[in-house]
This record gives structure tokens, C-alpha cells and sequence, in this order.
């Protein structure tokens, strides 16, 4: 495939996702920074803040290339050689507690041995669980793979459960959605359709996003569910610190630090062995944190 035609639909993917977005807010615009990376390549970090609903964001775009690092070589157990990358990149914290957090990447990676693959995903995290708000975002997300490939949604559902798990706490880290990696083309899917895919699931995240805000926006909340938000969210940094391979993979390329770490959120509680009140909200929530719920 050519990469700059992919490269192009990312950006425009960004500049969609940007409008959208800014239009659900209604108050906060996107500021633009525009980077280049030393050994190859950069890219455009758009940060959203202290909106009417996100109290802050990132829908980053980036096409980095150069020597693939030895880390990264490992990892992959491939050959060395050059790397080429590029992909857009979301993760929001909405200010009420009501309203999730979400998680979105789509991404193509090329080596100059001539192997490549599209990666990528969408995972919702609530900081209260609301089985109708779980059952519409899983159902969309089946009906953009359903039209690609049956197999796609049980085998990404079930890849995205395993991947979005905090080991040491032992719980998932929100709701889920789907997960993908290194999909290739095979002898009955060419890469071309793995991208109409990849870039569908894209064009999917900022319709069911909006809509999830246009109905929780405007709830009302408590300073008790604000702290079980800023509870949550050390969750959320503990997962993308100690777990998350995009992380992972920006630092040891030496990507831009400012615009990997945008996924934290502004303002987060560790408070030392919080156990929720019986029967409250935030005890069920924490009783649907496991993997194979049926959403649906």
C-alpha cells in the first residue's frame, strides 16, 4: 500500500475527530503544536482543555520513521531494519464523572525488510458503569466489524479484554471494546481491505462518542462521585505507565514526551486501600471491572 495515501487519511481522520469533538464540547478549540522528531519524521499534537465537558484531551497524529530501536527489534522478533509508522491517537477525560473516558488508536506500521500491518483499537472506561451506555458502544463497534469480517468482533472483543487488564489490581480497565494488532494481509484479506477496516473503525469513534456526551453531559454530580472519578483515573495512569506497548513503544523510540503522556489525566487521587461503601454505585462498578462480560 502507499503510505502517504494512509498517511493523508490519518490526517484527515484527525481533522474530523477535531471538529466533532469541538462541536459536543461547545466551548473549548483544539491548540495545534506541530513537531518534528530528530531521527526521522513528527507530527501534529492537538490538545482540547477546561471545556463545558473535557477537562482535557489529545488527538495526536505522528509519521516517524529511522532505524527501528533494539527494544523495539525484540519485541517484534523481526530482522533489523529501518521502520516507517504513523497512526492518530485519542484519549479524553471528560470533567463529569458521568461521562467516560475513551481510548482510541489506529495505526500502520511498515519495515524496509517489506513487512507491515495495522494495529489499532477503541476501549471505553467509565467511572461509573452503565450497562446501556456499554451495550450501545459495544454494539457499534460490532456493526463496523461485522461489515468487514464476522470473526473480527469475538476475536478484538476478546483480545481487548486481555490487553485492557490491570494485572495487579486485578480488574479490567473499564468496559472494554476491541483490540488488534499486526493484521497483515493473508490469503483471503488483502492489506487494502485491512485498512478500509482500520480507518472505519476510526470514522466510528467520534458518532458514538458524542452521543454518549450529548446524553450524560448535563447529569449532575457530587463532590463523593467527583472523588471516585480522580480514584478511577489513578487506574487509568497505572495501566498506560506500567502496561500500554503505545507507550511503551513512544518512549523507546524517543517520541515526544509531552504528547505520549497527554493520556494522563489532569487531576488524580491514590487514596491508601479505598474500599467503596456496600451496595453503592461505585462497588457495582468495581464488580463489573472483569474480562468476557457479554455487553450486548
Amino acid at each position: 500500500m502507499d503510505k502517504k495515501f494512509i498517511e493523508n487519511s490519518f490526517k484527515e481522520l484527525q481533522n474530523s475527530i477535531c471538529s466533532q469533538l469541538e462541536q459536543a464540547d461547545g466551548k473549548a478549540k483544539f491548540a495545534e503544536d506541530i513537531w518534528q522528531r530528530e531521527e526521522g519524521g513528527g507530527g501534529i499534537t492537538r490538545i482540547i482543555q477546561k471545556g463545558n465537558v473535557l477537562e482535557k484531551g489529545g488527538v495526536l497524529f505522528s509519521a516517524v520513521f529511522g532505524k527501528t530501536p533494539d527494544k523495539i527489534i525484540q519485541a517484534l522478533q523481526i530482522p533489523q531494519s529501518d521502520f516507517y509508522a504513523t497512526g492518530v491517537s485519542i484519549v479524553l477525560h471528560p470533567s463529569n464523572p458521568w461521562v467516560p473516558i475513551i481510548h482510541m488508536n489506529v495505526r500502520y506500521f511498515e519495515m524496509s525488510n517489506g513487512l507491515c500491518w495495522f494495529g489499532g483499537g477503541i476501549d471505553l472506561t467509565p467511572h461509573y458503569i452503565d450497562k446501556e451506555e456499554a451495550a450501545f458502544f459495544h454494539s457499534n463497534l460490532k456493526q463496523v466489524c461485522d461489515k468487514h469480517n464476522k470473526e473480527y468482533y469475538p476475536n478484538f472483543k476478546k483480545w481487548a479484554d486481555d490487553y485492557f487488564f490491570i494485572k495487579h489490581r486485578n480488574e479490567t480497565r473499564g468496559v472494554g471494546g476491541i483490540f488488534f494488532d499486526r493484521l497483515t494481509a493473508t490469503e483471503s484479506i488483502s492489506i487494502e481491505q485491512r485498512f478500509d477496516f482500520v480507518l472505519d473503525v476510526g470514522k466510528t469513534f467520534a458518532p458514538v462518542y458524542c452521543e454518549i456526551i450529548n446524553k450524560k453531559k448535563e447529569k449532575p454530580y457530587t463532590e463523593k462521585e467527583k472523588i471516585w472519578q480522580k480514584i478511577r483515573r489513578g487506574r487509568y495512569v497505572e495501566f498506560n505507565l506500567v502496561y500500554d506497548k503505545g507507550t511503551k513503544f513512544g518512549l523507546d523510540t524517543n517520541g515526544r514526551t509531552e504528547s505520549i503522556l497527554m493520556s494522563l489525566p489532569p487531576e488524580v487521587n491514590w487514596e491508601y486501600n479505598f474500599k467503596p461503601e456496600k451496595n453503592s454505585k461505585e462497588e457495582e462498578t468495581l464488580n463489573l471491572l472483569k474480562k468476557d462480560i457479554n455487553w450486548i
